[in-house]
């Protein structure tokens, strides 16, 4: 395999989402601003405000006006995460592209690690933790659970325990601001696009100050946004499931029926049909759900609105390529 040729002067750029994270500011340039500026290559960080309710958007312009190396997109609402991310992709025009959460447990530290690996040849870097900043034995666990299930569903499958911090190389980004669906998880496109990738480990720090806006509700939503938005397995596990339960009531059929029939045994009553219709019943309806989920992103994929709706920006052009594309 030929190695590309990575030019050492060649633009980065960061993006950065931020959500009411006026906290966090400071401390994320004072840690990030020092390792971009050791690289030695010129670079822009491109912060992604998704309407902040707090003084967010003053913080990252305060920076700016010190600063024009920080651009700065506000959107005009909340459009979550992915959006946030993938209006920062499409503003990007550096040739390699970073990814990561402003809350500092995406250690800016590990920046030219990333850049090293992507001179050598690779298209994705992404970090992997080996021990993570997550508070709770729950949450550690909920997110081990969601890595093998969407592994376990999924065609293409995520490396486990990595997040969106990650480096992608110009190619990389161009395909997927090329790609038109709403229903975005940014990791899996990111593996299922290919190239080569590799690994970057870290130990996750806890985050330094204020709390987390991923609450237990938000990460299910994110969890089933995730598996849904990259695979259709989950709609042929209910055929197996049907097929199974049918298999079963006809062998439980013919059991009734030759026990019947040979010792004269009268069949089960009340309480058994009761169960089995109960039962048939929750099967039904789960599978009904599962099907109207992927209905409901089929209804907004044709709707065809944008990702995102930019309110302003600073530093850079207004209309993105995603704008121009919808």
């Amino acid at each position: 395999m030929t190695t590309p040729t990575r030019d050492h002067n060649a633009l980065l750029s960061v993006i950065v989402p931020f959500l009411n994270e006026s906290s966090v500011i400071d401390m994320l340039f004072d840690h990030l601003l020092p390792e971009l500026g050791k690289l030695g290559v010129p670079y822009e960080i491109i912060c992604v405000d998704n309407g902040s309710r707090d003084d967010s958007l003053g913080r990252l312009l305060a920076w700016r006006s010190g600063h024009p190396e920080i651009k700065v997109i506000s959107l005009s609402r909340y459009f979550g995460k992915e959006a946030a991310l993938s209006a920062g992709l499409d503003h990007a025009a550096g040739q390699a592209v970073i990814l990561m959460d402003p809350d500092l447990q995406d250690p800016p530290e590990l920046i030219p690690q990333f850049v090293a690996k992507w001179r050598e040849g690779f298209d994705v870097v992404y970090a992997t933790r080996r021990s993570s900043g997550i508070e709770t034995r729950v949450r550690r666990r909920a997110n081990a659970l969601f890595y093998r299930l969407f592994n376990f569903v999924s065609e293409i499958p995520i490396p486990p325990n990595t997040g969106d911090f990650r480096l992608l190389d110009r190619r990389i980004v161009d395909i997927l601001c090329s790609m038109p669906e709403r229903a975005r998880f940014l990791r899996a496109l990111s593996t299922w696009v290919g190239f080569r990738s590799t690994a970057v480990m870290f130990d996750r720090p806890a985050r330094p100050t204020g709390e987390s806006k991923s609450t237990s509700l938000f990460l299910w939503g994110y969890a089933l946004e995730a598996i849904m938005s990259s695979t259709t397995r989950p709609l042929r596990v209910w055929t197996y499931v049907g097929s199974s339960i049918s298999g079963l009531a006809l062998l439980a059929a013919i059991v009734i029926v030759l026990r019947t029939a040979i010792f004269g045994r009268e069949v089960p009553g009340f309480a058994s049909t009761i169960i089995a219709i109960l039962l048939l019943s929750g099967f039904q309806l789960i599978s009904i759900g599962v099907v109207a989920e992927y209905v409901g992103r089929i209804y907004r994929e044709v709707q065809g609105r944008p990702l995102y709706v930019v309110d302003r920006t600073y530093g850079l052009e207004s209309a993105a390529r995603h704008d121009q594309q919808s």
